[in-house]
């Protein structure tokens, strides 16, 4: 039975594995996007992540601890200094896997993997999808124009009521003046 037997092989030796996605990790880190089929990808978001987790302790021991798996000393530095820095505040879900279709060649399902806080382009859409609206732009252009004039006529409001009270809380001090007397 296969029972707690979860991770793919991928039809490799165990060692031929460890190196692939030693490879495939440093390589992310190093272009923070890489293609690949989806079931290396899905293999490769399970090996880095917790590298990148063990980044955000910058000690000696997480630095060798992250070299016994990359064996490359560039990709620490640069796992170590600048992702590090950019996922501090993130609780996990480092990379993103963005599916591509299917391989010319053999039909595989090819993807992209990328780290989240590197990619440009997403961040742009979502300031895009902030600004829509189901409304007409002339409706909401036409608001806008308002909005600034009833902000003036409000504060004019507030600036001659403040000044219509002070005469009316003079003349009720004087009375109470004139009543303690």
């Amino acid at each position: 039975m296969r029972h707690n037997k979860k991770f793919n092989h991928l039809s490799r030796t165990a060692s031929h594995r460890h190196a692939m996605l030693a490879n495939m990790s440093v390589s992310l880190i190093m272009h923070k996007r890489i293609t690949t089929t989806v079931a290396k990808a899905k293999a490769l978001k399970k090996y880095v992540e917790p590298l990148i987790t063990r980044s955000k302790d910058d000690s000696t021991n997480s630095r060798r601890v992250v070299f016994s798996y990359l064996q490359n000393k560039p990709a620490v530095v640069e796992l170590f200094k600048n992702i590090s820095a950019k996922v501090a505040n993130r609780p996990g879900g480092y990379t993103r896997i963005i599916k591509t279709g299917l391989r010319q060649d053999d039909a595989a399902s090819m993807c992209f993997i990328e780290l989240v806080d590197y990619d440009e382009n997403m961040i742009k859409e979502t300031a895009k999808k902030a600004t829509r609206t189901r409304r007409s732009r002339k409706k909401s252009a036409a608001a806008a124009a308002e909005a600034p004039a009833a902000a003036a006529e409000a504060q004019a409001a507030e600036a001659q009521a403040p000044a219509a009270e002070a005469p009316k809380a003079d003349a009720a001090e004087k009375a109470e003046d004139k009543a303690e007397a």
